[in-house]
C-alpha cells in the first residue's frame, strides 16, 4: 500500500513515519529524517486555503493539510485565504494528480 496507490482509489491518504512520527511529503516510502518506513494516515484533514487564483471560471486554491502537506487543489466554491476546507475529490488521471476541496 503506498500513496498513488490509495490515491488512485479516490482516498487521500498522509505519509507519516513509523519510527520519528515525521510527515513524510512529498510522499514517499521512507522518512527523509531517520529513514524509517512510512504508514499512510486515513481520515477526513482540515485544510486551509493558503492562496488561489481564477483561471477562466474556475478557482485554484494551495491548501495546507497538517501544517506540512501543501497542495494544490480546484474548488467549487468561492476560495478565502484562511477558510478551513476538506478533501472532496482525488485521485489520478492520465498519469496527474487531482485534487478537489470544499
Amino acid at each position: 500500500m503506498n500513496f498513488e496507490s490509495e490515491l488512485k482509489k479516490g482516498i487521500f491518504s498522509i505519509p507519516e513515519c513509523k519510527s520519528c512520527g515525521k510527515i513524510v511529503w512529498p510522499p514517499s516510502e521512507y522518512c527523509d529524517q531517520c529513514f524509517g518506513s512510512v504508514i499512510l494516515k486515513k481520515g477526513e484533514f482540515d485544510g486551509k486555503i493558503i492562496e488561489f487564483s481564477k483561471q477562466n471560471s474556475e478557482y485554484f486554491c494551495l491548501v495546507e493539510f497538517e501544517k506540512h502537506v501543501r497542495i494544490l487543489a480546484k474548488t467549487l466554491d468561492v476560495p478565502e485565504i484562511g477558510k478551513k476546507v476538506k478533501m472532496s475529490k482525488c485521485g489520478i488521471s492520465k498519469g496527474d494528480y487531482f485534487f478537489q476541496v470544499s
